[in-house]
C-alpha cells in the first residue's frame, strides 16, 4: 500500500472516530487529505474502496439515516472500535512500545494532527483528545518527529556510539560544538530531546532536537557508550509543566488559500496585491515553521525573526 493510500486511510479512520456527529460523504471529502482534488465520481469511487477496505480489516463504519437530511451520515463508534483489555508480558510491552516511538517517526502522527485541524477548521466539533499516550487512547497525535538530527541520534544511541553536532542554545543564536555520549532519545509534549554525557562541559546534559544546526556525526567506534545504570531520561529533560510564552507571527497569506490557518488566525487584514496578513498566536518557532514550511509557497512569515529564520532553515534542509 502506498504512503499515500495509507495516509488517507489513517485520516479517515479519525476524522470518523473524532467527530461527534455523523459526516456526510461531501463533509468527509472537505474534511480528509487525500479526496479534496478529485472529481465527484472519483471521489466516490474512492470513498467507497476505502470504506471497505477499512471494513474488511475490522473498522466498523456506522451509516446513520437522519429522516430529515438528504445524505447518510458516517462515523466510528470509539466504542465498537476500542480493543478490549491486553495484557503484555514485561518484554513484550517494551518492544510495542519502542515500535510505537518509531511509528510516530513516520510522520502519520502530524498526519493524525492535520486531519483534526482540518476538521475544527471547516468547523465539525471533534472529541478533544482523540488520543492519548500507549494503552490510554486510540492514537498518540502530540509527537512530531521531522528534526533532521533525529534518524542519526536514534542511531547513534542504538549503537552506543558517540556524536559531534552544532548546538544554538535557548535564547542565544551563538552556535557551539558539542560531543556527546547519547543515552537516550525522548519526547516531550511533542518536542524532542537528546539526554547524555557532555564532553565538553563534563556533565549530564540534555539537547532539544530542534536546535541542533546542521548534521550529526558519529565519532569513533560503536559500542563504547556505556549508559548509567538507573539513571531517569526523562527527569534529565526534566518534565514538570512549565507555562509557555505565548506570541503572535504576522504571516502574508496567498488569497484564496490555506483556509485553515485563516481560521485558526487571531486576525486577518486584506492587503491589494493579492496577499493578506494574517497574526497566528504561537510558542514554539520550531513547531510555527514546520507547518508553515508545509505551505510552500503560499505563506511568507514575515516576523518575529526567530520564526522567521525556523521557516527558512527548514525550507533551506528540505532543498538540500
Amino acid at each position: 500500500m502506498s504512503r499515500r493510500k495509507t495516509e488517507r486511510l489513517l485520516n479517515l479512520v479519525i476524522c470518523l472516530l473524532a467527530t461527534r456527529r455523523p459526516l456526510s460523504a461531501e463533509q468527509i471529502r472537505q474534511a480528509v487529505p487525500g479526496y479534496d482534488r478529485d472529481g465527484d465520481e472519483a471521489f466516490q469511487r474512492m470513498f467507497e474502496r476505502d470504506k471497505n477496505e477499512l471494513r474488511e480489516i475490522g473498522i466498523p463504519i456506522d451509516v446513520v439515516r437522519d429522516p430529515w437530511e438528504d445524505e447518510p451520515g458516517y462515523r466510528i463508534d470509539p466504542q465498537s472500535y476500542e480493543l478490549p483489555e491486553i495484557t503484555l508480558e514485561p518484554d513484550e510491552a517494551a518492544v510495542l512500545g519502542l515500535a510505537a516511538q518509531v511509528w510516530q517517526r513516520a510522520s502519520l502522527a502530524e498526519a493524525a494532527s492535520g486531519a483534526l485541524l482540518k476538521l475544527r477548521a471547516a468547523g465539525v466539533a471533534t472529541d478533544e483528545p482523540v488520543g492519548g499516550p500507549i494503552g490510554g487512547g486510540a492514537l498518540e497525535l502530540r509527537v512530531d518527529t521531522r528534526d533532521p538530527a533525529f534518524p542519526a541520534l536514534w542511531n547513534a544511541v542504538r549503537d552506543r556510539r558517540v556524536v559531534r553536532f552544532d548546538y544554538r542554545a535557548s535564547g542565544s543564536e551563538t552556535v557551539r560544538a558539542r560531543t556527546v555520549e547519547p543515552w537516550g532519545v525522548v519526547s516531550r509534549r511533542g518536542r524532542w530531546y537528546l539526554a547524555g554525557f557532555d564532553r565538553d562541559r563534563d556533565a549530564p546534559r540534555a539537547f532539544r532536537l530542534s536546535r541542533i544546526a546542521g548534521a550529526v556525526t558519529a565519532l569513533g567506534r560503536a559500542g563504547v557508550v556505556e549508559v548509567p545504570h538507573g539513571v531517569d531520561l526523562r527527569a534529565m529533560v526534566g518534565f514538570p509543566e512549565e507555562p509557555v510564552d505565548e506570541r503572535v507571527a504576522v504571516i502574508r497569506v496567498r488569497r484564496g488559500t490555506c483556509e485553515g490557518l485563516r481560521q485558526l488566525a487571531r486576525a486577518v487584514h486584506p492587503r491589494e496585491d493579492g496577499w493578506d496578513e494574517a497574526e497566528l498566536a504561537f510558542a514554539d518557532p520550531e513547531r510555527l515553521a514546520g507547518w508553515m514550511a508545509s505551505l510552500g509557497a503560499d505563506v511568507e512569515v514575515v516576523e518575529p525573526p526567530d520564526a522567521r529564520e525556523a521557516v527558512i532553515r527548514r525550507l533551506k534542509g528540505a532543498l538540500a
